[in-house]
């Protein structure tokens, strides 16, 4: 029976490897010969891929049971 920590380094080395592969094909768009983008275009897109990665980081990183809280004014 798989443990949950071999469990836990097979699925996640997958995945990231999909994650990083996912990547490289974003970054074959960079080519001005077969596509035309925009600098706003670009931007947006890592936007929200770097957003995405720091909310799913902060999963990892949270603490149980206890919040981060934020406070402005």
């Amino acid at each position: 029976m798989e443990k949950k920590h071999e469990r836990f380094k097979r699925l996640a080395s997958a995945r990231t490897e999909k994650v990083l592969d996912m990547i490289d094909l974003i970054g074959n768009l960079a080519n001005k010969s077969f596509y035309e983008y925009t600098e706003a275009e670009v931007k947006a897109i890592f936007t929200q891929i770097r957003e995405v990665v720091d909310e799913n980081e902060e999963k990892f990183l949270k603490t149980k049971g206890k919040k981060k809280r934020r406070f402005t004014l």
